[in-house]
């Protein structure tokens, strides 16, 4: 008896002893500095890329946004400067290889070595399956999988002869549990959590730290500049509801700092939110009925909807009253924080 007692004594100060030295590994890891570091964040024009920018600047980094809509960019570059920041905006194509090399470029000769980088440029498409075509597979897969991939290989050469550098992933929770009616998003972001697991492990003894996220819902604004097929105005008001509901979704604002700590500690992974942790974790622990409740969820989204529902059409598009109702308030209010309009 004595002996299973001094036994469980030591077990508890061996395990109190591990938990002290990764408390000091973390504290040490978290003192990677952001004041004048160069980040280049894709799709920093909006919704948390936009955050993230804004985060940075306050923070004293020299900052490079990119993004396909030239109105968007001027809104941000406009906003971050006048916070005192050194901001570069610059219209680009990421799905062009050709356009990801010449913005690294870019940028590396108005700002200098880029230090970060963050992969957030994405598109959200949302419909069921009978109503998808290859092109969304496609669309999805050229932005949230090759985009970064294009955009790792045009960083790393610099950052191999430093010998350090972050790199941020901006996959999502259908990167880790495939979500219906988000088949393409899905699919590609399960490619990206892979390609970045994957460059993690490989770089890391080059002092380089590869950071994936997986966000759940976050109150960013997105849902109006979503993809959307099927019965389109039921489609579009399901997913705003959703990324409306607070005990569904996240403050965004509070992401973007969690995603900032993450790359200054050189995390692994960063998976949001309580309901993604949650849904995550039983996916992996039991993954066949993980897929019959969802199965079950799908049956109580809108059906396909024919030839009609084949056309793709803007979230911003397809209001009605209860998109414009007080549920929907905080997504509404996130639009306008966030340049999404």
């Amino acid at each position: 008896m004595k002996r299973e007692t001094r036994n469980n004594w030591l077990t508890a100060l061996g395990a109190g002893a591990l938990l002290a030295a990764a408390t000091l590994y973390t504290n040490r890891r978290g003192s990677y500095e952001l004041r004048n570091r160069v980040v280049l964040i894709t799709g920093g024009s909006r919704g948390l890329g936009l955050l993230l920018a804004r985060q940075a600047v306050a923070e004293g980094a020299k900052v490079a946004i990119c993004a396909r809509d030239a109105d968007e960019l001027e809104r941000a570059q406009r906003e971050l400067t006048a916070e005192g920041g050194e901001v570069v905006a610059l219209v680009r194509d990421l799905t062009d290889p050709v356009a990801v090399r010449t913005l690294v470029t870019e940028v590396q000769g108005h700002l200098g070595p880029i230090d970060v980088l963050i992969n957030n440029a994405g598109i959200i498409s949302t419909g069921p399956l009978d109503n998808l075509d290859e092109r969304d597979f496609q669309d999805s897969m050229n932005t949230h999988f090759w985009a970064p991939l294009h955009a790792m290989q045009a960083v790393l050469p610099d950052m191999r002869r430093r010998g350090e550098g972050r790199i941020v992933n901006i996959a999502s929770l259908g990167g880790k549990v495939a979500v219906p009616h988000l088949i393409p998003y899905s699919a590609s972001k399960f490619a990206l959590v892979g390609l970045s697991e994957g460059f993690r492990s490989e770089l890391s003894q080059h002092g380089i730290k590869v950071t994936t996220v997986c966000p759940g819902l976050m109150r960013t604004g997105s849902p109006r500049n979503a993809i959307v097929k099927g019965q389109h105005r039921k489609e579009y008001a399901w997913f705003m509801i959703a990324d409306s509901l607070p005990a569904v979704s996240m403050n965004a604002e509070t992401a973007a700092r969690q995603i900032w700590n993450a790359c200054r500690r050189g995390d692994a992974e960063l998976i949001l939110g309580l309901p993604a942790k949650l849904l995550a974790t039983f996916h992996g622990l039991f993954p066949g009925l993980a897929a019959d409740v969802l199965g079950w969820v799908n049956q109580t989204l809108p059906g396909p909807a024919g030839d009609l529902g084949d056309v793709r059409r803007r979230g911003s598009e397809l209001e009605s009253d209860i998109t414009r109702s007080w549920i929907t308030t905080l997504t509404r209010e996130a639009e306008e924080e966030n340049n999404q309009r």
